[in-house]
């Protein structure tokens, strides 16, 4: 035996046998029944829709690429400075123009008199010349304007920026226009002559008045038609993206425009394009193609109770139809997120749309929302496939690896994977955010922590409170939960801090559980 006894001898025989070899996890957390951590709130468990891979904004021609195109950029270069000099001189008789049509105009809450009106033809021809400087030496029309008595309201899609310069000069609309649009050089002079209605796309008030007037003007011929696009933002024309409501809410029939852009080589789609880069690249094309086709009118069922989500489903059926693409849920908060996304530096900023506008529906949460969720999302380092592993979620959200915590990750891991896409996160996220409960959980949560006469949490009142869940937190630990809550950096945790962070974290609502169903308060 003693013969054996060294570190060189195997302590197990060799044998012919079969081996049998067993395989380690070695995912960080056990995958095995999934614990709600948010069951105290009712909130029943996770599902999530699966990820779409269309990408209704992404411009197919982005980048300068073959010989053919480099070579007509040379050739063309020429003739782009003299489009250039046409575009300048047509930009600037136009705002003169239009000054002198605005000046001394005051009743703004009238239609303008007609002896204006005829001196923004001048503006009109000048926009005419502006789309022959880009090219579009010819457009290409089917179908006629509705009189304005048969459809005050007209909607088309919206692929660039060209299509409100042709509308200007083919309709001179009022157009519904965002509040930003009024300090643009120029053209904020030109889209005030067309008794543009302004909106803020984030503010309820804005979008309720701009409602009412869109109402106001279309109800009354002495104004021109009122022009919407309802997607909200460009697309690359391959698909039509959700639609808002402000031009259905009214009831008005509306006539539906479809606008195309035939190419081969250059996509005219604004989409994630710089400006700047989408006019040079216009400038040396030798003609650029534009399609108009004007629908038949829609009219709202009188027969039928049809509301305006209903109207605007046909209208938007209708030109899907026309055009032959496909209808998705994004909306203009997905280009957002696609934004957000890009200025950080992601690889693949389309993994982080979501197609907001059925998220809207069902979660009810706003655009705003999901940005700022996607913030905190970023900020977990994704990797290139934009997933996040445990550990980097448990650091952001300053969460001790333990076993509640790692029921929080797992209810957004509906896959199984040991890691997390964004959508899981904000579908997670929000299904706890807008739950029923979630406020009074989150004000009760508060009343049992704020132990002293103060009305405002310390780092002891918090430590005390979380340790119930997270017995082995240590201090340091509790002072960075400390420092996400005092979102002012006051040094202490008022109501307002409080609930603000939840609302911005709302799954760290589920580190007060223990002592909420302790207590028996929900």
């Amino acid at each position: 035996m003693a013969e054996h006894n060294n570190l060189t001898t195997p302590l197990l025989k060799p044998s012919d046998e079969p081996q049998v070899i067993i395989t380690v996890n070695d995912r960080c957390y056990d995958s095995g029944p999934i614990e709600n951590p948010f069951e105290f709130l009712g909130v029943g468990g996770l599902e999530v829709p699966a990820t779409s891979t269309i990408d209704p904004f992404r411009n197919h021609t982005e980048r300068i690429e073959g010989l053919y195109e480099w070579l007509k950029i040379v050739i063309c270069l020429p003739i782009a400075i003299v489009r250039v000099v046409i575009f300048g001189l047509a930009l600037l008789v136009g705002f003169v123009a239009t000054k002198f049509a605005l000046e001394g105009w005051k009743d703004k809450q009238n239609p303008m008199p007609k002896w204006r009106c005829r001196v923004m033809w001048v503006t009109r021809i000048c926009a005419r010349c502006i789309l022959f400087s880009f090219g579009y030496h010819w457009i290409k029309r089917k179908g006629r304007p509705a009189s304005r008595e048969n459809a005050p309201i007209v909607v088309s899609n919206h692929v660039s920026y060209i299509e409100p310069i042709f509308f200007f000069y083919e309709l001179f609309p009022t157009i519904v226009s965002s509040e930003s649009h009024d300090s643009l050089p120029f053209v904020g002079t030109i889209i005030r002559a067309m008794q543009v209605i302004y909106v803020s796309r984030f503010s309820p008030s804005s979008r309720k008045h701009a409602v009412t007037e869109i109402k106001r003007k279309a109800s009354s011929n002495r104004y021109p038609r009122v022009l919407l696009f309802p997607e909200g933002t460009t697309t690359n024309g391959r698909l039509l993206i959700s639609f808002q409501l402000g031009a259905f809410i009214p009831g008005y029939p509306v006539q539906p425009v479809i606008v195309r852009y035939p190419h081969v080589h250059f996509d005219q789609s604004w989409g994630n394009v710089p400006l700047a880069k989408l006019m040079f690249r216009m400038f040396v094309q030798f003609h650029n193609f534009m399609e108009v086709e004007y629908l038949p009118v829609i009219a709202p069922m009188e027969n039928h109770k049809e509301n305006a989500a209903q109207f605007a489903q046909r209208t938007s059926h209708a030109i899907a139809t026309a055009l032959n693409v496909a209808q998705t849920s994004h909306s203009y908060g997905d280009f957002m997120l696609f934004a957000k996304a890009s200025e950080s530096k992601q690889e693949n900023p389309t993994l982080y749309m979501v197609e907001l506008a059925k998220m809207e529906k069902t979660c009810r949460v706003s655009s705003l929302e999901a940005v700022d969720l996607l913030d905190i999302f970023l900020s977990m380092n994704p990797d290139s496939s934009g997933h996040v592993k445990i550990h980097d979620f448990f650091r952001v959200l300053r969460l001790k690896a333990c076993g509640l915590s790692e029921q929080i990750f797992r209810f957004l891991d509906v896959e199984k994977k040991g890691e997390i896409t964004f959508k899981q996160f904000l579908w997670g996220s929000a299904h706890v955010l807008k739950h029923p409960l979630f406020r009074q959980a989150c004000e009760l949560a508060f009343a049992r922590c704020c132990t002293s006469a103060n009305h405002y949490i310390s780092v002891q009142e918090l430590g005390d409170s979380i340790r119930q869940a997270i017995p082995n937190q240590d201090a340091y630990e509790i002072h960075e939960l400390f420092k996400l809550f005092d979102t002012d950096c006051d040094g202490r945790i008022s109501k307002d801090d409080f609930i603000a962070c939840l609302r911005r974290n709302p799954l760290l609502i589920a580190i007060f559980s223990a002592q909420l169903m302790h207590r028996d308060l929900l």
